[in-house]
């Protein structure tokens, strides 16, 4: 466990939702949200003492587990409730849950997102028929216009995570998990506000032998300071790829519940969910966003922390596709793919040539090349090359660079 993140306790769970209504939710479900793939993981299997599988929610409609959450809380609307319409604020995955929710109960969905969301994410919100209004560079800033709609209007604010009817919906998960494994010993959930991780966690209630872990980004987790402090606080969110699951404050009601039937909270770095999204991506021939990517993150993580069989929760699969790209350079990266270098060279006509065709003798593909003839070190007649190249892998980094040596380069 990372530091500074508290081992939680278990005690008997009190609340104002229960595996009935997990229970109740799935039978609303029925014919609207897909039984998603469990998938047995041979190269995460490997890298631990265990079995893992895969959960994959990024294949759910949507693509991702929020229609399950938004579908029960809207159908359980009144009829007074439908007819003044639903609103929410979202950057991407509620947005769309929500959207094709109210779209199948034909109920109107107005969407607050903030401005420069993903185009992919907001096309789709309105392929499912809802209406879209930009505010803010946020989904905290668009909260605020989504609120003042609900007072002015009349129309049903729909929260994310913080409702007793997301959480049910949400935990209809964890119920295909134990049909899907029944002998799952510990389950990896992507932790934001808490709704998926809270719902799933109410297994614990009949299968107390189950450990549950929620798993946050290292620099947006505001699960940890609330829990040393007993009571949901509002944290500062660093940066992260994973927008998912970067919530500043734990909703009441998840909290509540992770806080009693929740084992352990981890969080993991970028460059953890960068390679856990590329591995999947390369191994598995799945698709997901770094929030869903998360639970995987820290397997690779800690590839012996967890007792098994283990089951990794994929929570979404919506990444824009210059998200994507930023994502894997970033992977690759952090994988120790790419290599970075300049080389000191003779400014004659061959020479940067000569160099080009030894790295391709290696058998690296080069991916940008720059000269620079203006710094102070360099000799008359000589010139400096930045060359950046992808490799097989560290070894095969470490072979290259030894080479280069071996052939008489002078590396910067």
């Amino acid at each position: 466990m990372h530091p500074n993140v508290p081992s939680l306790s278990r005690s008997d769970y009190v609340g104002e939702v229960d595996l009935n209504d997990v229970r109740a939710a799935r039978k609303l479900l029925e014919g609207v949200t897909e039984v998603t793939p469990m998938a047995h993981s041979r190269w995460l299997s490997s890298r631990t003492s265990t079995q893992v599988f895969l959960k994959a929610e990024n294949l759910q409609r949507t693509g991702s587990f929020k229609i399950r959450g938004a579908y029960v809380r809207i159908s359980r609307l009144s009829e007074a409730e439908r007819a003044r319409g639903v609103v929410a604020a979202s950057a991407g995955n509620h947005a769309q849950g929500v959207a094709l929710a109210a779209s199948l109960l034909g109920i109107k969905a107005t969407i607050f997102m903030p401005v420069g969301a993903a185009l992919p994410k907001v096309a789709a919100t309105e392929g499912y028929g809802a209406d879209i209004q930009f505010h803010g560079s946020g989904v905290t800033e668009a909260l605020v216009p989504a609120r003042e709609f609900a007072e002015r209007t009349g129309a049903v604010l729909i929260h994310p995570f913080d409702h007793e009817d997301i959480i049910a919906g949400q935990g209809t998960v964890g119920l295909e998990i134990l049909e899907q494994c029944p002998d799952v010993k510990t389950i990896l959930v992507p932790l934001g506000g808490g709704g998926l991780a809270a719902g799933i966690a109410l297994l614990r209630t009949e299968r107390p032998d189950l450990r549950i872990i929620g798993v946050q980004a290292k620099d947006a987790a505001a699960y940890p300071p609330s829990l040393a402090a007993g009571k949901p606080v509002t944290s500062t969110m660093g940066i992260t790829m994973a927008d998912g699951i970067s919530v500043a404050q734990p909703g009441d009601i998840p909290y509540g519940i992770l806080a009693s039937l929740c084992d352990e909270i981890v969080t993991v770095s970028e460059e953890s969910m960068s390679s856990a999204l590329i591995s999947l991506l390369e191994r598995a021939k799945l698709l997901v966003e770094p929030a869903g990517a998360a639970a995987v993150a820290a397997i690779l993580e800690r590839p012996d922390a967890y007792e098994g069989p283990v089951v990794a929760v994929l929570s979404g699969g919506n990444i824009d596709a210059l998200v994507l790209l930023d994502v894997i350079r970033h992977g690759l990266a952090a994988a120790e793919r790419f290599l970075l270098f300049r080389a000191r060279i003779s400014d004659r006509p061959g020479e940067l040539m000569r160099l080009l065709t030894d790295l391709a003798e290696m058998q690296v593909n080069v991916l940008n090349v720059n000269h620079d003839r203006a710094s102070e070190s360099l000799n008359v007649g000589q010139v400096d090359v930045d060359v950046q190249i992808a490799t097989r892998g560290p070894q095969h980094r470490a072979e290259v660079r030894e080479r280069l040596v071996a052939l008489g380069y002078e590396l910067v």
